[in-house]
């Protein structure tokens, strides 16, 4: 417009025609001054074009690479798990029994629509495996890995949405241990019939907590340190009957505490029929079905394992 009096119209035409290499003929023919101008606008106009074809090209296959190979490894890396757990929801009480998981070393997979926060976690430092989608689709349950998985936690806040997973997960997966959230009391009776093997009110053990840190504040201080960071090394654990080795089966829990002596000791046993004995006397036979609940420090609970696994192998081969 200022070096060759063109119309404002005339000049963007020019502009446009230059920059995009349409080539067509001139509004009118250009002095010199005009073609050093036009020279500087199309060297301008094709560097920058380029540049931010580059850097568009760049962002969106960088980033759709990088988002193919994330989720590949992510999916190996679910395939490749065995005797997981499965963890429905990444809300308060999923992220709680995601750090809970975590702190114990346990395998899971959590199954997750919106999955910001355990993205925001990740970014964190958090090693999480999660699979996007919703977890009342058989679909998203199969790759999650639902037969391959030893447990279920599903944590939705919908009660109809826990019993719909509970029910195709206990489908899929027979031999499952599935725990389930409830919001409402009314739902828990639901849920166990729907295939559950434990139901969790939240808001009602919260309540009891309370209540119970004033009537009995240092037990359950003792309970809380058991299960925070602080008494990672301190565990309980429940010795099956099943995983006990053949001479001691069907033998006294003294018999049982005494073999191999690791320092564990027993609190209480679980029945064939689900019912607890707290601190059982000595001469209590452990026959099929039931369970030894121990305590002990991660090292001597191991050194127990350790030593039950080596006996069953040695059995096994003689």
């Amino acid at each position: 417009m200022y070096i060759e009096n063109y119309s404002f119209l005339d000049a963007l035409y020019m502009t446009i025609i230059t920059i995009s290499t349409i080539g067509y003929n001139e509004v009118h023919h250009l002095s010199n001054a005009g073609r050093i101008f036009n020279i500087l606008l199309i060297g301008s106009s094709l560097t920058t074009t380029a540049f931010a074809i580059t850097m568009l090209t760049r962002y969106v296959v960088d980033g759709e690479i990088n988002l193919y190979f994330k989720h590949r490894r992510m999916n190996t890396a679910i395939n490749s798990l065995e005797n997981h757990v499965i963890l429905c929801g990444y809300g308060r009480n999923g992220k709680q029994a995601a750090a809970t998981l975590c702190q114990h070393k346990v395998q899971f997979v959590v199954i997750e629509i919106n999955v910001d926060r355990i993205e925001e976690d990740i970014l964190h430092g958090k090693k999480l495996l999660y699979v996007k989608g919703n977890a009342t689709e058989d679909e998203t349950l199969i790759r999650a890995g639902i037969k391959r998985a030893k447990a279920l936690i599903t944590a939705l806040p919908a009660d109809a949405d826990n019993v719909f997973i509970v029910l195709t997960a206990r489908t899929a997966n027979s031999k499952i241990q599935i725990i389930s959230r409830a919001s409402h009391a009314s739902s828990a009776p639901k849920l166990r019939k729907a295939g559950a093997d434990n139901v969790i009110l939240p808001d009602k053990i919260g309540g009891m907590h309370m209540a119970t840190l004033v009537t009995k504040p240092d037990v359950i201080e003792f309970i809380d340190y058991l299960s925070s960071a602080d008494g990672e090394s301190i565990h309980l654990e429940a010795v099956g009957y099943e995983v006990l080795p053949t001479d001691l089966k069907d033998k006294s829990l003294h018999e049982i505490m005494a073999w191999r002596k690791t320092g564990v000791n027993c609190l209480g046993v679980k029945s064939a029929e689900g019912k607890f004995v707290i601190n059982p006397p000595e001469a209590t036979a452990i026959t099929v079905g039931m369970k030894v609940i121990i305590l002990g420090t991660k090292e001597q609970i191991q050194a127990m394992k350790g030593n039950v696994e080596a006996s069953r192998t040695i059995t096994k081969t003689n």
